[in-house]
């Protein structure tokens, strides 16, 4: 028995661990029960391969071994405490009093070995539950993930069914191109994949592969759309009008999900503000006990570089858990493509396109390659920004390594301090040193960079929904989509209208619409407009009238545009929210640091130069070190600008990379602040 690394499955027949537990699984699991059904259920929306009886007894093996383990680390573990004296005997009290000595020697004897299994149980029972609980939780995981994927995208699906069905497509011709359109729907597509081979290879007609998809879909909208749509179909109604009314359907509910995700994001920014403020409110307590003689040093430490970094990491999983990432790559490969198209998507640095499907047949493509690598190469030397801004992590290639040149100069010369004491004695050159030139040298290439490449794929659909209704108007007027393109890029403005004008001179000098078009897309890989593109080629192969499909490719983009608007306005308050949350508490530290410390400081040196105490004048209270806490404020403020700003940036765009220059922005803050008061 093997497990399938791809899909999670176990498949074969070898007598594995899955073999083996399967009657241990007979023994404790009802096979007509819930809970095994549930998992079944689980398995089959996650397109898990593999039976819930051979899935359980591997949940099984898996959490034995782990239990096991974990069995014997306790057992350890336990007898490195007691047997070797660490926890003393005595301390063990069983909190009763037995009258019997031999049976009390007997007790007494007996509890080092006890409190030694005890450990292991306990460790074993905790491995195995987190080892079978781990393994069952993955077809939950991925069903929902699936969900979550197929209700982004069944808006977007629905209309271009839609618009097949006005292209003249029957029934099943629509469920066929759904199928194939994998590479723009994703998860909807692979739905429809299940229902045209249920009909293709198992000879089940397509209402009960419909039924079937129905009932085994993890989404409940996709679900009740196919329940509709069977019901259309066994009645004979109008597909087409049927689906017109689920694609306003869905739209709608598409802008409510949003607004409920909003409104999540709302309740969690307010969430933040409590959260993020607590360290700052134990830092002050912890300081003050501090000065009684009543606070360790240690925790002080734990609340800078473990509680705030938790607080904030914590956060931005949660957000994550709301936050929807917007599905699929941006890239198109149409069935049926050109080999030239296939290579061009992988053409990169490393891979020079086309010529490589040749290399090694004959010397004249070796020359060939060789030619264009040292092209390549040339036209990257010359405008270096333009491949970074195509390619914005690989600026991480030259940033790190310089990042990493310069510490080690620094601290070879001896300018970065390299003990924590030297850190203490000079806290903010040391943490600029340390921290801030890489932050700086890492994430200002990044963040430059990143910006301009969103903006510049941005930029192509910030007209679309305009130059879509004017190619559904031209169109209407009898032209071909190919003249409506001209008409569209001769009256128009903007990056969209270039490109336009780039399509039409493609397809006159012999290259097809369709490819045109999916080179276009492919440029820029946006999953907004590989939408878009996917529904028109795959509409103007039937027919070159096609207004209205391009009116509701217009519609679909509006609906977006709408969206998008709504997104940016909201979690533009959110960021404020964070932003003024983040200065709010470095303004508290600055005043802390200036008004508290070294005031403190000031009065313990008068006492002492009047002989009325002893110390220092960097401690005062209980011996407290002011530089070791204006380090540890310079810190603690420092790490909460990194973190505020990733999650400001994924908030905002919902991908990590954009917090970077949210993050660079408030750590410029941070330090300049220090730097005044520090």
């Amino acid at each position: 028995m093997s497990l399938d690394a791809g899909t999670g499955g176990i498949r074969g027949g070898d007598g594995g661990f899955a073999d083996a537990f399967y009657p241990l699984f007979r023994r404790l699991f009802d096979p007509d029960g819930d809970f095994v059904a549930d998992v079944e259920e689980k398995l089959a929306q996650a397109r898990m391969p593999v039976t819930v009886e051979l899935y359980l007894s591997r949940a099984l093996a898996v959490g034995a071994l782990v239990g096991v383990a974990l069995w014997l680390l306790g057992t350890l573990l336990g007898y490195g405490l007691f047997a070797l004296g660490l926890v003393s005997a005595e301390s063990l009290s069983l909190g009763a009093r037995i009258p019997n000595e031999a049976l009390l020697d007997l007790v007494l004897a007996a509890k080092v070995p006890a409190a030694i299994g005890l450990t292991g149980v306990v460790f074993g029972t905790v491995g195995f539950a987190a080892g079978f609980g781990a393994v069952v939780a993955v077809p939950y995981s991925r069903a929902s993930s699936r969900k979550r994927e197929i209700d982004m995208l069944l808006s977007d699906a629905v209309s271009f069914m839609y618009a097949l069905s006005v292209g003249g497509l029957n029934q099943l011709e629509i469920l066929e191109a759904m199928a194939k359109a994998e590479d723009t729907y994703g998860e909807v597509a692979k739905e429809f994949q299940s229902i045209v081979q249920e009909t293709e290879y198992f000879g089940v007609d397509y209402r009960t592969a419909i039924r079937n998809q129905a009932m085994e879909t993890p989404s409940d909208e996709l679900s009740q759309f196919l329940t509709d749509m069977l019901s259309i179909v066994n009645s004979g109604g109008d597909v087409e009008r049927f689906l017109d009314d689920k694609k306003e359907k869905h739209m709608r509910t598409s802008k409510q999900q949003q607004e409920l995700t909003l409104e999540t994001l709302e309740l969690f920014g307010e969430m933040y503000m409590t959260l993020s403020l607590f360290p700052l409110l134990l830092i002050i307590i912890l300081v003050i006990m501090s000065m009684l003689g009543n606070a360790d040093e240690l925790l002080l430490y734990a609340t800078v570089y473990g509680l705030i970094p938790l607080t904030g990491v914590g956060f931005l999983v949660l957000v994550s858990t709301v936050k929807q990432d917007e599905p699929g790559d941006g890239f198109l490969s149409p069935s049926g493509s050109s080999d030239r198209l296939d290579e061009a998507r992988k053409e990169g640095l490393f891979h020079l396109g086309f010529v490589e499907r040749f290399v090694g047949e004959f010397r004249v493509f070796d020359r060939i390659r060789s030619r264009e690598g040292t092209h390549e190469t040339a036209a990257l030397l010359r405008r270096p920004h333009v491949f970074f801004r195509d390619n914005p992590l690989y600026t991480l290639a030259l940033s790190v390594p310089a990042a990493v040149a310069l510490l080690a100069v620094a601290a070879a010369s001896g300018s970065a301090p390299l003990s924590w004491a030297g850190m203490v004695a000079q806290p903010v050159w040391g943490t600029f040193l340390w921290v801030y030139v890489p932050a700086y040298v890492v994430g200002v290439p990044l963040a430059a960079f990143h910006t301009w490449n969103v903006r510049s794929r941005g930029a192509v659909v910030g007209k679309l929904s305009e130059n879509l209704r004017k190619l559904s108007s031209a169109n209407d007027t009898g032209l071909t989509l190919l003249e409506s393109i001209r008409t569209v890029a001769d009256t128009s403005s903007g990056k969209l209208a270039d490109e336009f004008e780039v399509i039409y001179g493609k397809v006159n000098y012999g290259m097809g619409l369709k490819e045109a078009l999916v080179e276009f897309n492919n440029e820029y890989h946006v999953p907004r407009l590989a939408r878009t593109v996917k529904l028109i080629t795959e509409a103007q192969e039937a027919s070159s009238q096609i207004t209205d499909v391009l009116t509701t490719a217009a519609q679909a983009s509006e609906n977006q545009d709408d969206i998008d608007r709504e997104r940016k306005s909201r979690t533009r308050m959110q960021v404020v929210i964070i932003v003024m949350t983040y200065l709010t508490l470095l303004a508290v530290m600055a005043i802390l640091k200036t008004q508290f410390l070294d005031v403190m400081a000031g009065l313990t040196e008068q006492t002492g130069s009047s002989g009325g105490g002893g110390g220092g004048g960097s401690e005062f209270g209980g011996g407290v070190d002011t530089n070791l806490l204006s380090v540890l404020f310079f810190h603690a403020v420092t790490l909460q600008a990194i973190l505020s700003g990733f999650i400001s940036g994924y908030i905002r765009d919902a991908d990590i990379v954009s917090g970077v220059k949210f993050a660079v922005a408030l750590l410029t803050v941070a330090l300049g602040t220090w730097v005044v008061v520090g």
